[in-house]
């Protein structure tokens, strides 16, 4: 979806998806060259105006990695609340963060999400979106250069690899309504 926000200043509400492989070696980080900007990136995009942030999650993730949200788990603090009355309970970002998007001179407010896979995607990413993906290791994404990656994106994927991933619970994401 394009920016919902375009003068300077404002704010538009994305999600980015941080999936980490599980079935190799040593952990692997999903990342994709995006075409407008020219860096690697996490899969994600902005919130649609009749979309709740999962439900971005779900089709950005098929969308940009090939990926089914029903095959994947999240990752999730043991503390956390599972229902409230009356209100669907959503997964718990492992960010939430805004940084500013050079191109239109506003700002993205990203609730970012780990998810974990255990295989690689059953088909490619959607013909409209970026066909480069990449797996990286740990030392893979300590060796990108500013030119290659947003710092924040790789200190995020640090977290999750360092923290998550050993601390917090693999939760099947058909536990979440879309």
């Amino acid at each position: 979806m394009p920016h919902i926000h375009t003068n300077p200043g404002e704010h538009d509400h994305t999600v980015c998806i941080y999936v980490v492989r599980t079935d190799t070696p040593e952990p692997l980080c999903l990342l994709h060259m995006h075409r407008k900007l020219g860096k690697l990136l996490p899969a994600g995009g902005h919130i649609e105006t009749h979309e709740t942030p999962w439900q971005t999650v779900a089709h950005e993730l098929e969308e940009e990695t090939g990926y089914e949200l029903s095959k994947l788990r999240i990752l999730q603090p043991a503390a956390r609340i599972n229902s409230l009355s009356e209100c669907v309970v959503h997964p718990l970002p492992v960010v939430v963060q805004t940084h500013s998007y050079p191109i239109l001179n506003h700002h993205h407010t990203d609730s970012s999400y780990a998810l974990v896979a255990s295989g690689p995607p059953l088909k490619p990413p959607s013909q409209d979106e970026s066909q480069d993906i990449r797996w990286l290791s740990r030392n893979d994404l300590a060796l990108l250069s500013p030119d290659e990656i947003y710092e924040n994106n790789r200190e995020v994927y640090l977290f999750i690899l360092d923290h998550c991933l050993s601390e917090w619970e693999q939760i099947p994401t058909q536990e979440f309504t879309l």
